[in-house]
């Protein structure tokens, strides 16, 4: 069986190539398309390979810190989770920017079922990218330790791996495409009046290589590691099952198999439904891989678990709160509350900033709710395994999740190229309406992520508490006290760095965009060039010098607080950690949403449209909301886990030399 697992694996992995070389095959005729493209391709690739350099020096010392106090093997599957996430991380930006391009010149045919069709290829190469590597990585490490109970620690060691990555990659990607986003903004269309991806606007390729590197290899990461993430949990837990261990355990694997081939099943679909509305061609691609979903999980739970029903409810539950979730943001940043939202801006930027902070604080209620109901369900029939196993089946169909998401900024892209190289207006038009769906899809994306978020950190905090033999978290204790304010904390410190970091780059941003306008004769009247490898240069630099200390931080304080006030204060630190930082990541995302699309409303017309002081609004607001919904609120999700398995994987270091350093000092513990 654990052969089939790796094997399975390698056969997604396989069709991920295969969707990449259909993309590749497609001719670019357009020889001004391409050469943006690469532009683009060149920018995304080059911050890439600074990023991974920089994160190698981090492995290395991680991995000497697991080896030298936990063991060879726990540290090597600790590199291996890590490589795996980079992998796929380059797989999905190296499809995204060969897809942008292609989908471009589509739409420059005026076939939207086509470049809808190569953008969901583009996206589909990085979700099944990132289930595959999920299952082979974690595959291998089932197929070759052979005790039970070695198992659960040394796929800990992979998904801190991949936490680790996706931190760094979540944080510095956001950084990267903020500053660059907010220099092409505010110095672009309200300083200048020039119109979105104008190519005078030397900010505009760092922009579109800024939507690859963050929302698809940034996204791409988070959502891999939280699919690891959940599986680990479940084996964690599965192991303390004293009746059937083994199936307990090898459940969730079997369980994201059955996921990858519904996934490879919807991503069929598009080529059926291509031709019609885009909004239901995603949709049916999502809904018919869920559907088989559900069916192999009820299944699979039948042959293996017979006997326990209540493990498919707990699956269920986890699926349809995910989609919920999904749902409540697409109702927080579309529709009728972007409309009311927009009109707010008839009175200027104050009063849009200040209802669009209250829709994000009040969309925080319902998928606060549902997180609640999917976890009382889960708990009630499995205990904490339900909630574990719920998570799994949230992303169980991780791999066209992750491509419909995907898709959104490759179309976005393929916007930018359209109109920077001068084709006709029916070829942007079916560009931004490629991209406005996307808008749509990235919501559901982000409340997957946050909603998976929620139930992994839990599943690892009570993996992390059974490991270290903590039955209960008691708030009388002044040690879990101060452990739960610390955590509580967190999130609200790495999202001031974060939100800081992003502010100082886009300062450089707009410094050297209002420079180039200023002193390049000939720019603003087309004559010359724009310098944007200066552009790319600046956002590079910035974003890999930022992410390092919200990313070390996320390491070094859990353990700090587990070695210096104890493992019940840490646990309360998780706990704390998970009640804020949920809340808050639903906030900034949903705020976020809300701002972004009163601007593209008003942009298409409503209240006046371009060029007035509602529009000049608006902008200010969608400013303020990047950093906070592709920045700060989506790094949270990854910050939680990574916390939770940082705990749990040094849970055996902290037991051991917590008394040994409250000796030293003479203190009672």
């Amino acid at each position: 069986m654990e052969q089939w697992i790796v094997l399975s694996g390698l056969l997604g992995l396989g069709y991920a190539f295969y969707l990449f070389w259909g993309v590749l095959r497609i001719k670019v005729e357009s020889q001004s398309m391409q050469e943006i493209a690469t532009a683009i391709q060149s920018g995304a690739m080059a911050y890439l390979r600074r990023q991974y350099l920089s994160l190698f020096l981090f492995l290395v010392i991680v991995f000497a810190a697991i080896y030298y106090f936990i063991g060879s093997s726990v540290a090597l599957a600790y590199v291996a989770g890590g490589l795996s996430s980079m992998l796929a991380g380059f797989i999905g930006m190296s499809a995204a920017t060969q897809a942008n391009v292609r989908t471009a010149e589509a739409a420059a045919h005026n076939n939207q079922g086509k470049a809808l069709a190569t953008a969901f290829k583009g996206g589909a190469v990085m979700g099944m990218t990132v289930a595959s590597l999920g299952i082979i990585g974690l595959g291998l490490v089932w197929l070759l330790i052979p005790d039970l109970k070695t198992k659960a620690l040394v796929v800990s060691g992979f998904s801190m791996g991949a936490s680790s990555i996706a931190l760094f990659a979540r944080v510095g990607g956001g950084i990267y495409t903020k500053s660059a986003d907010v220099g092409a903004d505010l110095v672009g269309k309200v300083e200048a009046g020039i119109p979105e991806d104008d190519p005078r606007n030397p900010a505009v390729i760092a922009d579109n290589v800024g939507d690859n590197v963050g929302d698809v290899a940034g996204m791409g990461a988070d959502l891999f590691e939280s699919y690891v993430g959940a599986v680990v949990a479940t084996i964690t837990l599965g192991v303390l099952m004293t009746t059937n261990t083994f199936a307990w355990m090898i459940l969730p694997l079997i369980l994201i198999v059955a996921g990858l081939i519904s996934s490879f099943v919807g991503t069929l679909f598009i080529e059926v439904f291509k031709n019609t509305n885009p909004a239901n061609a995603l949709r049916n691609a999502t809904y018919v891989a869920g559907a088989l979903f559900i069916a192999a999980s009820y299944y699979i739970v039948n042959q293996l678990l017979p006997g326990n029903p209540g493990v498919f409810w707990a699956i269920l539950s986890g699926i349809l709160v995910g989609v919920a979730i999904g749902l409540f943001s697409e109702y927080f940043t579309s529709g009728k509350t972007v409309e009311n939202l927009a009109r707010s801006a008839v009175t200027g930027p104050a009063t849009l900033i200040i209802n669009g902070l209250a829709i994000g604080m009040m969309s925080t209620a319902l998928p606060m709710l549902s997180i609640c109901v999917a976890l009382l369900v889960s708990y009630y029939f499995v205990g904490l395994y339900g909630v574990a196993i719920s998570a799994v089946g949230m992303l169980g169909t991780i791999g066209v999740i992750m491509s419909v998401d995907a898709y959104g900024p490759i179309a976005d892209n393929a916007g930018g190229i359209v109109t920077m190289s001068n084709q006709p207006p029916a070829a942007r038009k079916i560009t931004d309406k490629l991209d406005s769906l996307g808008n749509t899809t990235a919501a559901i994306g982000k409340g997957f992520a946050i909603g998976s978020a929620a139930l992994t950190a839990l599943a690892l905090f009570a993996a992390y508490t059974q490991t270290v033999g903590i039955t209960s978290i008691n708030l009388l204790s002044i040690r879990v006290v101060v452990g739960f304010f610390i955590g509580a904390l967190m999130p609200f410190i790495f999202s001031a760095l974060t939100m800081q970091a992003v502010g100082r780059a886009a300062h450089a941003m707009v410094a050297e965009v209002r420079r180039q306008f200023k002193e390049i004769i000939g720019l603003m009247e087309g004559r010359a060039k724009p310098d944007i490898q200066r552009c790319v240069d600046i956002s590079t630099s910035a974003a890999i010098k930022e992410m390092i200390v919200p990313g070390a931080m996320a390491v070094a304080v859990p353990l700090l607080v587990g070695l210096l006030i104890g493992p019940t204060a840490l646990g309360g630190f998780l706990a704390g950690s998970l009640g804020t930082g949920v809340l808050l990541a639903i906030m900034m995302s949903n705020s976020g949403g809300a701002w972004d699309n009163a601007k593209k409303i008003i942009e298409d017309g409503f209240l006046g449209g371009k060029g007035t002081p509602v529009h000049a609004a608006a902008v200010v607001g969608d400013t303020v909301g990047d950093p906070f919904k592709d920045t700060s609120g989506p790094s949270i999700n990854i910050l939680l886990k990574l916390m939770s398995i940082v705990a749990l994987v040094f849970s055996p270091v902290i037991v051991k030399y917590y008394p040994i350093i409250m000796s030293i000092f003479n203190i009672s513990q």
